[in-house]
């Protein structure tokens, strides 16, 4: 099955899209890649999924990506004795750590001594998604003394966040652990991590994962994007968490951050995903407002590799109908005379490297010789994704030995993923290109097409060859 498309349509399963009906409906709409949210739902749940996920791609014989996400640490209030309170503006408010004794509304533990360690004077504390803000006036070890600026009601257990605090504690929480080990068993491609600081949270993450899967950056802290470069660096994928992104900063950044992370993502030729809220109307509407509409549009646009659905397609009363929504908006942006413009215009150069030149010699040799398709030969995806960097006009075939690597260019922008066996030298690589292309409907007999692979073929990120051959 082949894509009309570049940008790719990753889809959260949830109760509204369990049974392989329902999966296997939402694949056919459009979706490549599924989502796996390991803050809701069993163990048991999340197999069952990926084996009906499974299912269909072997039915299906194209390659589907599969995204662990990660919950992350989860920081809350304690309990109040009565039920909600109202908190005043310019109302004093003390945070603690005595668990025992329930909430007031002068009081309420925090049982996160990381986010007392890390306070001083003036730092501020989100409440409930940023419907409460605080200030704090005195703070030590185990407190927090704190002035109300903006108030409202205020129930037990709503999260707490500390924006532009850079706080002491992992990205990875003991039931992250379980289920990291648990994904990594079922044989997920990607895993999402949430929290992320700082490289390092990366850095920790790949010492476990060990390459059995691909580690996507979610940033949703401020402290991420100041450390952007280098956590782009470190991750093999990233994701703009809107919705966190949202709370701990101005809405009036967002669109201009979501920006910037595509463009340090695009320039290091990692795969971006924008996520959060895309579709948000059509949980509870068969059609999105105009202004979901343009969101998503303005993403391709940008150039993002994919556009997520989250609550859309897991617990929505449209989930299909999501997808195809999706589907038709990116389709009908690519087609825009004006989509070609904009990615151009946002190119950045390539690096001085064999891999990144023969990924810009590629683009204009296809552009020149008006070929049907581009093939990058590939064992670890490496020449791919340089070659998808680029944003060639053509579609990308992505042929390769092995099913992990297939599976996780499901991700790229343009990328057709193809299984293939492998292969011994160039001549054979050429023929097997060749034969690809014609089979899967890119091209026909008399055409030329233009190919990129590293030699030694096993080994990988090794980018050195490009070829220009002639279909059979």
């Amino acid at each position: 099955m082949r894509r009309q498309r570049n940008a790719k349509i990753v889809a959260t399963l949830g109760p509204a899209s369990t049974s392989p009906e329902i999966i296997d409906a939402l694949f056919e709409a459009g979706a490549d890649v599924f989502r796996l949210n390991f803050s809701h739902g069993s163990h048991d749940d999340h197999k069952q999924r990926l084996a009906t996920i499974r299912e269909i791609e072997q039915r299906r014989a194209r390659p589907v990506g599969v995204l662990l996400d990660l919950q992350g640490p989860k920081l809350r209030i304690g309990t109040f004795a009565e039920g909600p309170v109202q908190l005043s503006a310019q109302a004093k408010f003390r945070l603690d750590l005595e668990k025992s004794v329930p909430g007031t509304s002068e009081r309420v533990s925090l049982p996160h001594p990381e986010i007392f360690a890390a306070l001083e004077e003036g730092t501020e504390l989100l409440l409930d998604d940023g419907k409460l803000r605080l200030r704090v006036d005195r703070c030590g070890p185990d407190f927090a003394e704190t002035t109300v600026i903006n108030g409202g009601t205020l129930s037990e257990r709503k999260g707490v966040n500390v924006p532009g605090v850079v706080l002491p504690l992992s990205a990875m929480t003991e039931k992250d652990r379980r289920d990291l080990d648990f994904g990594l068993t079922l044989g997920v491609d990607w895993i999402a991590l949430s929290f992320v600081q700082r490289p390092e949270d990366i850095q920790e993450i790949k010492a476990i994962v060990q390459n059995r899967a691909g580690i996507v950056a979610k940033l949703e802290k401020p402290a991420a994007i100041q450390s952007l470069e280098a956590i782009v660096a470190e991750s093999d994928a990233v994701m703009v968490a809107r919705g966190d992104l949202g709370v701990e900063m101005p809405a009036e950044q967002v669109p201009s951050l979501q920006k910037q992370i595509v463009r340090a993502c695009r320039k290091a030729g990692k795969p971006v995903i924008v996520a959060t809220q895309m579709l948000e109307s059509m949980i509870s509407s068969p059609v999105p407002t105009r202004a979901e509409a343009s969101d998503v549009a303005t993403a391709i646009y940008d150039g993002a590799d994919a556009v997520m659905l989250s609550a859309e397609s897991a617990s929505g009363r449209f989930p299909v109908e999501a997808v195809k929504m999706m589907n038709s908006i990116i389709s009908r942006t690519e087609s825009d005379p004006l989509y070609h413009d904009a990615i151009q215009a946002s190119h950045t150069p390539p690096r001085a490297e064999a891999a990144d030149a023969i990924g810009y010699a590629v683009r204009h040799i296809a552009g020149l010789l008006k070929v049907p398709a581009t093939v990058a030969y590939t064992s670890s995806g490496y020449s791919a994704l340089r070659m998808a960097r680029e944003r060639p006009e053509v579609p990308i075939l992505g042929m390769t030995p092995r099913v992990a690597t297939a599976r996780r260019l499901a991700l790229a922008w343009g990328v057709h993923a193809v299984l293939c066996h492998e292969v011994v030298d160039v001549l054979e690589m050429t023929d097997l290109a060749s034969h690809t292309v014609l089979k899967e409907g890119f091209g026909q007999s008399g055409q030329s097409i233009v190919i990129s692979a590293g030699l030694p073929f096993t080994v990988a990120g090794t980018t050195n060859l490009l070829r220009i051959a002639q279909i059979a």
